[in-house]
């Protein structure tokens, strides 16, 4: 039997469970890849990201809908556009990045707790990390953030074998080059290096691989020419080139998405304590149950200084602490925590799993889940109102897989009992994804995704007619049918508005619009008499408008630049 190289070197018992365990990881994290389309706020974004380079050939500067998108540097749409292209399809390939980082991420975590702790050890890590809420949520979706934190999660591997299983200093280099990926794909790649203060600490107490100046010179070095890869000849493009869109995205992607973003954000505002308040909670369970029992054994270790645990643990305390001095906070800003967390955690992972109160507190946890899904899901199936209102709302009816849940949980704590209760909880995630995958994604796919309202357009309007969309979301260009246009991502709606009338005009017979009806209450010129009711898509009502039907709106031709969306391969 071939056996990975990694693999040949372990027991015969250890290397069964640890592909198990990677066979386990691939099923629950890759269930569902092609059971849906890409769902807002960000997938559809990053999809017609990957697509408009496959389709154009422009890799360099990342584009959606025709205009250069700044917001994020490229490596993950690259990655997407090579999964889209390896699978033909956009409904297989888009979801792949993250489960390939999220698998990375997974191996990463269970060889290095293997090294620092054992075998056995390595394989409960393992599937702490699998059940770990927001990570088995972030690897089923094609955000950047899963991709993100295992570049991330292997430059704390390099540091931490250079640090305490060095020297390693080819291990040292990779962490900095990994980092530098990191920032390839979103700003914060650099990460790890929040581990070099208690690193530094710990090396002055003798207990570590010490750090020169010269290797921490080389390793910034390679951190930089990782990314002068692509930003030496994107600067050089943007800046003698002729086109001066691609220069306002080189200063915006260089300063305003980088400083600016961090210390004055314009949005996602939130209060210093929002990461301790409103995500973690969630965000960590149920690993945040053990914290407990688990910080008075760190605060034992630390007070021996143990730098197996004060190296990741203090990675986790000052990424927390970074992302919470920024005004602009998201939640899934801290999934880079979850592999440090779990490394911290290793070494007590099996004196947890005695500890009765843990669970009792995972049964108690688990009851709360399943009785509120079972009551909320049964008042739905019998009418009650406020729910009824909640599902038109959403035009989803979940009723009867909320009562499945809920029977899934009680079903466990009677098999299993409270005094395995977080044995218990992380089956009933188990299940909760499962179902999540399969029957979650055919409730919620026709109401997330435009796809079908997309379709029907096109046999009102015809594949030749052009759609104009301002005011536009990223998923109906990426499932649009037809030539399509928009007026600037960033133009105030007035002004996308003013020239969806003016570019409507000049060919009214061959040009239609697509708007929220919401929009049309300030533009009383629009003859509505005219206009196809498309019905309830992504949380608003919608118009389908033929450019007939503007012919009084007049319009400013000047009030925004146009911009034509390339054919895309959504259809796949």
């Amino acid at each position: 039997m071939l056996r990975p190289p990694y693999l040949r070197h372990l027991n015969h018992a250890y290397r069964w469970s640890w592909l198990v365990v990677m066979a386990f990881a691939l099923v629950l994290l890759g269930l569902g890849i092609g059971l849906r389309d890409p769902w807002p706020a960000d997938e559809p974004r990053f999809a017609l990201n990957a697509l408009e380079m496959l389709e154009t050939g422009q890799f360099w500067f990342p584009h959606r809908g025709g205009e250069p998108y700044p917001d994020k540097p490229p490596l993950f749409m690259w990655a997407s556009a090579l999964s889209i292209a390896i699978t033909g399809s956009l409904r297989l390939g888009f979801l792949v990045p993250s489960l390939v980082g999220a698998l990375g991420t997974l191996a990463l975590v269970m060889d290095l707790t293997r090294r620092l702790h054992g075998q056995r050890i390595a394989l409960l890590s393992g599937l702490a990390l699998l059940a770990t809420l927001q990570f088995v949520l972030q690897a089923k979706a094609a955000q950047i953030d899963m991709l993100l934190t295992f570049f991330t999660t292997l430059g704390t591997y390099g540091l931490l074998r250079h640090a305490l299983l060095g020297p390693a200093r080819a291990w040292w280099f990779i962490g900095f080059g990994a980092m530098g990926l990191g920032i390839l794909t979103k700003g914060v790649g650099f990460l790890p290096l929040l581990l070099l203060p208690a690193w530094l600490w710990c090396a002055w107490r003798g207990q570590v691989t010490r750090i020169t100046w010269k290797d921490m010179g080389l390793g910034l070095a390679v951190l930089l020419a990782v990314v002068a890869l692509w930003a030496l000849p994107m600067i050089f493009i943007a800046t003698f080139g002729d086109d001066p869109s691609l220069a306002a995205y080189r200063d915006n992607i260089l300063f305003k998405q980088t400083g600016e973003r961090y210390a004055d954000a314009w949005h996602h505002l939130k209060p210093w304590y929002y990461y301790l308040l409103e995500v973690l909670p969630w965000a960590w369970m149920p690993l945040v149950l053990a914290l407990p029992w688990a910080i008075p054994a760190w605060w034992r270790r630390a007070r021996r200084h143990d730098a197996r645990l004060l190296l990741p643990l203090s990675g986790v305390i000052l990424i927390l602490v970074f992302f919470s001095l920024s005004p602009g906070k998201r939640g899934v800003y801290v999934l880079p925590t979850i592999p440090l967390l779990v490394l911290a955690l290793a070494p007590l992972l099996p004196g947890l799993l005695g500890k009765r109160g843990l669970h009792w507190l995972g049964a108690g946890v688990l009851t709360l889940l399943g009785g509120v899904l079972f009551a909320a899901g049964l008042l739905g199936a019998l009418g009650l109102p406020a729910l009824a209102r909640l599902a038109e709302r959403h035009d989803i009816v979940p009723w009867a897989w909320w009562i499945l849940l809920g029977v899934a949980a009680a079903g466990l704590l009677i098999w299993l009992r409270p005094r395995r209760g977080m044995l218990a909880l992380p089956l009933w995630l188990a299940v909760f994804w499962v179902t999540w995958s399969t029957w979650g994604y055919a409730l919620q796919n026709e109401t997330r995704s435009p796809r079908r309202m997309m379709q029907e357009i096109v046999s009102i309007t015809g594949d030749d007619a052009w759609l104009a969309l301002p005011s536009f979301d990223e998923e109906f260009l990426l499932q649009s049918r037809q030539p399509s246009v928009h007026f600037g991502d960033q133009t105030p709606v007035d002004a996308q508005f003013e020239r969806a009338f003016a570019w409507l005009g000049k060919a009214p017979s061959q040009r239609w619009m697509l708007t929220e009806q919401r929009r049309t209450r300030d533009y009383p010129c629009i003859d509505l008499t005219q206009a196809w009711d498309m019905g309830h898509q992504n949380s608003d009502d919608w118009w389908l408008i033929p450019g007939a039907a503007v012919t009084d709106c007049g319009g400013d031709e000047e009030a925004a630049p146009l911009y034509v969306a390339p054919t895309t391969l959504s259809e796949g």
